[in-house]
């Protein structure tokens, strides 16, 4: 025990020896570097812990949120289903994907309740969210227009999605109806309906002044390709299990 203490100590004696005969400047890079690579490595370590795996689904109600949700998660369509006070939440791999090889890492949903009183709840979930799904009835769309386009002109001003760039993507659900509009038409139609609404709330100084955030540019219409989000339209059918193209927007931003 002797022998190892002496030896540790003679150790001690050569390194302090060596850093005092290094020039002072050389030795302040040095720990510099230490230094920077450990709160390198921190951060690192940092950023993969808190990747979301998190994908919201909002909307109003009868839109078809909750069988898009059963769709992606064990393939039935499960009709039938009434309005719930709480989120319908879950942890899975999707449907599609049961039958890979691979190891694939699973998407937590929400499908957040689209009645008015009840929308106040999505606003848990955005500071996780990798992305937001709002889903639009493509067969009763133009009787809902006005509606679907203030709850989508709330979160495309709301503080949380504008500061992270919480990517958003339109979906068109119940296209397999022939009297269904397409989706183009329907990002024609909300993006008038949104030009309107972000006139009408500025000259009032409601919600924008108070939240700091604007949509679109001065003297020009709103589009969406004008969010500091990326705001994207595509068509499903959850009835019918036609879900690929939401399926595609899960898996952009929760990697496998």
């Amino acid at each position: 025990m002797e022998q190892w203490v002496y030896q540790v100590e003679q150790w001690k004696n050569e390194v302090e020896e060596w850093i005092y005969r290094q020039p002072v400047e050389q030795l302040y890079v040095a720990v510099g570097i230490v230094f920077l690579t450990f709160i390198f490595f921190v951060l690192l370590r940092l950023l993969k812990r808190t990747k979301s795996n998190t994908i919201v689904f909002a909307g109003l109600s009868g839109s078809g949120k909750t069988t898009l949700f059963y769709q992606l998660r064990d393939g039935s369509s499960h009709q039938g289903t009434v309005t719930s006070m709480d989120p319908n939440e879950g942890t899975f791999i999707l449907q599609s994907e049961l039958e890979k090889n691979k190891k694939i890492n699973p998407v937590h949903m929400v499908d957040v309740p689209g009645h008015s009183r009840l929308r106040l709840k999505l606003d848990e979930y955005l500071p996780q969210t990798a992305g937001l799904v709002f889903v639009v009835d493509a067969l009763d769309f133009l009787p809902n227009l006005r509606a679907a386009a203030e709850y989508l002109y709330d979160i495309l001003t709301n503080t949380i999605v504008v500061k992270r760039k919480v990517p958003v993507l339109i979906l068109c659900n119940k296209t397999d109806k022939v009297t269904a509009h397409t989706k183009d038409f329907i990002r024609k139609q909300l993006e008038k309906e949104i030009d309107k609404l972000r006139i009408s709330r500025t000259a009032i100084s409601t919600a924008d002044i108070a939240n700091g955030h604007t949509l679109g540019m001065p003297g020009e219409a709103f589009v969406f390709s004008q969010c500091v989000n990326k705001v994207m339209v595509a068509e499903a059918s959850g009835l019918t299990g036609n879900v690929s193209q939401v399926e595609q927007f899960i898996r952009e931003y929760v990697r496998q």
